[in-house]
């Protein structure tokens, strides 16, 4: 790892938690006392720095549910450093079950996050996280709190193994749920591949979200180098945490606050690594998310214009062979870095105290198959995230080119068109359906306020019929999102989305529909008199809730191009110490 800088904790800087530990009169006493109470010597009272260790574990998400672990190992390293750590929970985002879908609980993770820093005697934190919207949610909620913060996830599990071969969470399950309809494998073989996917703690393998949000972390600075790919069971991995709990008490008391590191500059950086490594769609929300509560101006179209500078140069999956596994033993993020130096910003600073191209300067690259030179891409140049407008989505859309059938990035076909995931579902399986390989597969009411949450469900499952003869890929276009580890031709985040009255709303089975990647178009061809006439029709879908989290959500949420944050939380607050409680 490269050497630590020092930081302005290192002087006699103030610290926060002197306004709650610091007093000699009543509000000190109350702050120590109950502390004494868990067995907190009174030492730990005498002036160093207060270590929170946010912790987004949870056996209600899989992913995360060896962060115990983890935080053990960031305490270790506060305690060598001279700090006092403060293990917190947070709430924990967990995919496989959180339904409607986790994106719904961002913003509410973040709130509470936010909260919890400011709310209480911390001079910076440390935040746990893995799972796909977990590190989002932190980010975004360290970012308005304005406290100094370093995360750690807890790093992607081994590969899957089954019949000789690796397999990838999401990607394979993907492919052989299909096979599945297909009746090309059994019941049998599909719970034997159950069995063999996850072999170990982590987050998924592929380069789904929660891979590339942990990439993009260590891009933007907020991470150690080298975070975010060391499987989760390699003890490397406990090393570093001891190492990220150090360096949060020479955070502490300091100014390098997320809002100095997350720049402009950062973000630009963090958008062409995505392109590089083929990252999940999902990383235009959240990073349009985090950029909004920092005031840093970052636009939807950022991401076509940068990312289309860079080649894809990591191979895997869903765009390419390998998992993270290699990606690590490869060099990881850091030897993609010093790869990219000249393509990179300098002039940003990390969470170490110098810049991310610094940081990793001398880190080689131990694979090529895996990390691939700029004259050998896994993909060319511009075959990345692209963003699309067109009279379907005057706001926007996206497409991953990388993980999309080539034939049909220029395509166009009749609608067949849906109001709901669950119409849709109902007769994916009639072999009688009015669908071809042309058609394109719209399904609305998908997005933020429509679903609500804006759930993973964009890479439709096909037909049953078009499964039935050979077919594996066509156009599907909805205002939701996928996971980052699926594939396919799949138009996503539609702004504005059909429950507000977006162009969406009005597309009736039968219009053509127009996609053209290249001039970077989603148009229906129909007359805008008629599109017109029938939004003169159109009647907003009911509420989803009347009360609670959902009613507050639905009612303030933005839409995909502005990063589905709540109104009210874009932008940050001061950290000073609040009022007295006593």
């Amino acid at each position: 790892m490269a050497a630590l800088e020092p930081t302005p904790a290192d002087s006699e800087a103030p610290l926060r938690s002197r306004a709650w530990f610091g007093d000699g009169g009543k509000n000190g006493f109350i702050s120590r006392h109950h502390l004494r109470a868990m067995g907190r010597g009174g030492h730990n009272f005498d002036g160093r720095p207060v270590i929170g260790i946010c912790n987004t574990f949870s056996e209600l998400t899989p992913c995360n549910g060896h962060l115990q672990l983890i935080a053990d190992a960031v305490k270790r390293g506060v305690l060598q450093a001279g700090g006092f750590p403060l293990e917190f929970p947070a709430m924990s985002l967990g995919e496989p079950f959180l339904r409607p879908t986790s994106m719904l609980y961002r913003n509410l993770a973040a709130m509470e996050i936010e909260e919890q820093i400011r709310a209480n005697p911390l001079d910076a934190v440390v935040l746990l996280t893995g799972c796909d919207k977990t590190t989002p949610a932190a980010l975004m909620g360290a970012a308005s709190a304005g406290v100094p913060a370093i995360v750690f996830t807890g790093g992607p599990m081994l590969n899957g193994r089954f019949h000789g071969r690796n397999v990838g969470s999401g990607t394979d399950i993907w492919r052989m749920t299909e096979e599945l309809r297909a009746g090309t494998i059994t019941q049998e073989e599909f719970t034997e591949f159950e069995s063999s996917l996850n072999r170990s703690a982590g987050h998924c393998m592929t380069m789904g979200t929660a891979s590339t949000m942990a990439c993009l972390t260590e891009a933007l600075g907020m991470m150690l180098p080298g975070g975010s790919g060391l499987p989760a069971v390699d003890a490397r991995r406990g090393t570093l945490a001891e190492e990220t709990g150090a360096r949060a008490v020479a955070l502490a008391g300091g100014d390098l606050t997320p809002g100095r590191i997350m720049t402009r500059a950062a973000f630009e950086n963090a958008i062409r690594i995505n392109a590089a490594i083929g990252g999940s769609t999902n990383a235009v929300v959240h990073l349009l998310a985090i950029a909004g509560r920092l005031g840093v101006p970052l636009a939807l179209d950022d991401f076509d214009r940068l990312g289309a500078e860079l080649p894809l140069l990591i191979d895997l999956m869903p765009s390419g062979r390998f998992l993270m596994e290699e990606f690590a033993y490869a060099g990881g993020l850091p030897a993609l870095v010093n790869d990219l130096r000249d393509r990179l910003h300098h002039d940003t600073v990390t969470v170490t105290g110098r810049g991310l191209v610094d940081n990793c300067e001398g880190a080689q690259v131990h694979d090529r198959e895996v990390i691939r030179p700029m004259d050998r891409p896994v993909q060319p140049a511009g075959t990345g995230t692209a963003v699309l407008r067109g009279n379907l989505a005057p706001n926007g859309a996206v497409i991953k080119q990388s993980a999309a059938g080539p034939k049909l990035l220029s395509h166009t076909g009749p609608a067949l068109v849906f109001d709901s995931l669950e119409d849709y579902l109902a007769v994916a399986e009639d072999p009688d359906l009015d669908v071809t390989a042309d058609t394109v597969l719209i399904v609305r009411n998908t997005g933020p306020k429509g679903y609500p949450g804006m759930p993973e469900v964009g890479n439709l499952q096909l037909p049953k019929k078009l499964l039935d003869a050979g077919v594996r890929d066509m156009v599907r276009i909805s205002d939701a999102r996928m996971s980052g580890t699926a594939f396919g031709t799949c138009v996503l985040h539609v702004a504005p989305e059909a429950a507000v009255g977006g162009p969406l709303a009005l597309v009736r089975t039968g219009d053509d529909v127009r996609l053209d990647v290249p001039a970077r178009r989603l148009d229906v061809l129909v007359e805008d008199a008629e599109l017109e006439r029938r939004r003169s029709e159109w009647q907003p879908p009911a509420p989803p809730a009347d009360r609670g989290w959902t009613y507050l959500y639905t009612q303030h949420v933005t839409q995909a191009d502005t990063g589905v944050d709540l109104d009210f939380l874009v932008g940050a607050s001061d950290s000073a110490p609040p009022r007295q409680a006593f």
